[in-house]
């Protein structure tokens, strides 16, 4: 069963990320949100490739990822659920939101220290949202994610399929609450009560400092609602507001080698720049 889990997993993962990638990409073309200044051309190249980069990190540092540390924390005996007896079911529930609360922390720590947000900031710069804006993330922080996410997954003692599932999930709903798509404004309302929306995200990727600094859930909801970060509409409406930060607005900042060096490089001042 762990041999089998361990060798399907990356298989599930994959397959399941081309489908929700594709079926975006597409959504995006018949009903797009916001027009796009900057082409998927400039884009999606380095966004797309980043993808590779990470996965290629992560596997190389954490050759098991979350679901092998859940394995292997069953086979130890660590963490709550390997410790105490609990229904499957509840498990599975418990570990799931748990793994999500611990992401929407996580999110919010890489915003309030600076050196961390240099990391993240990678994934702000992006000059417009859609799909792919979902894929990119330094790998940096990548692979800090996953050693706080195999940390939780070690003290929770959480199941290995529902590590999986959850790790489906983040996947899944990171590429559609930044999908650049038009949803129902009543449709969009029921949405955001069980899943962040785009609409909801989009208000994140803000330029204005305050609006970025909320909506940090990346699947449920309720932590942004509960902890007081939640922000309902940016503030010039999604048409109006401009995506990204005042940092590498330069159209070159999107090569995929300008994105990696972006946390070791400090930004030229406005006044600096060639108008």
């Amino acid at each position: 069963m762990s041999e089998t889990l361990l060798t399907q997993e990356p298989w599930v993962r994959l397959a399941v990320f081309v489908s929700i990638l594709a079926a975006m990409a597409l959504w995006e073309v018949v009903a797009a949100r916001r027009p796009q200044r900057v082409s998927r051309w400039q884009r999606w190249p380095s966004n797309l490739l980043i993808v590779v980069v990470d996965t290629l990190a992560v596997r190389l540092i954490f050759p098991l990822a979350a679901v092998g540390a859940a394995l292997v924390s069953a086979d130890k005996g660590w963490g709550v659920f390997n410790l105490i007896a609990a229904p499957g079911w509840l498990a599975m529930l418990v570990s799931v939101v748990v793994l999500d609360a611990a992401i929407y922390f996580q999110h919010r720590l890489f915003h309030a220290i600076p050196w961390l947000w240099r990391l993240h900031r990678m994934h702000h710069a992006d000059l417009e949202f859609d799909v792919t804006t979902g894929l990119r993330f330094h790998p940096l922080e990548i692979l800090l994610s996953m050693g706080i996410k195999v940390a939780v997954v070690a003290l929770l003692g959480a199941p290995a399929l529902a590590v999986l599932l959850f790790e489906i999930l983040l996947n899944g709903t990171s590429l559609f609450n930044h999908g650049n798509v038009r949803l129902p404004a009543g449709l969009d309302r029921w949405l955001r009560l069980v899943v962040v929306t785009p609409e909801m995200h989009r208000v994140h990727h803000s330029i204005i400092r305050h609006e970025t600094d909320s909506n940090f859930g990346f699947n449920l909801p309720w932590w942004d609602r509960l902890f007081g970060t939640y922000r309902d509409q940016p503030a010039a409406g999604h048409l109006g507001m401009t995506i990204g930060i005042e940092d590498f607005r330069d159209v070159r900042e999107l090569r995929l080698d300008r994105m990696l060096l972006q946390p070791f490089r400090n930004p030229v001042p406005r006044t600096q720049r060639r108008s």
